[in-house]
């Protein structure tokens, strides 16, 4: 199951889905076998010198005594199974979010490609996400 690989494939049927949940980016340096992950729930971790970031929800953030968080936004899950070797999706994406001014932070998942823009232009991301891949179907 490699995934698709062909780019105007990719953009016409990504067929972009919002979380309506709200997720927050954290750090931290404790130890990952400290960290309580399975209530956590991380949607993503990545380990860095300066410490570990978190990707989990608001609500679990502030569960869990992490009160220092910061960018609150949505996730968008491109629901097409993407090739983790395909080439210039995740540009393409970035670029078109660039021109409405919406920031994307951008994960590759095995089987999908996940974008978390901020909350308050979610709604903004999916418009021009959709539109994006209406022009690759004509």
């Amino acid at each position: 199951m490699s995934g698709e690989n062909n780019l105007q494939t990719l953009l016409a049927t990504m067929q972009p889905s919002l979380d309506p949940t709200t997720y927050v980016f954290l750090t931290t340096n404790q130890p990952l076998h400290t960290l309580p992950l399975s209530t956590l729930e991380p949607q993503l971790l990545v380990k860095e010198d300066e410490g570990t970031t978190i990707v989990t929800t608001k609500s679990l953030a502030n569960s869990h005594g992490f009160t220092e968080s910061t960018f609150p936004c949505k996730k968008i899950t491109l629901t097409i199974h993407s090739s983790l070797e395909a080439v210039g999706l995740i540009a393409a994406i970035s670029n078109r979010l660039k021109d409405h001014g919406i920031s994307a932070n951008v994960v590759s998942g095995y089987f999908h490609d996940h974008i978390y823009v901020p909350g308050t232009r979610a709604e903004d991301a999916m418009r021009v996400l959709g539109e994006f891949a209406g022009e690759g179907s004509n």
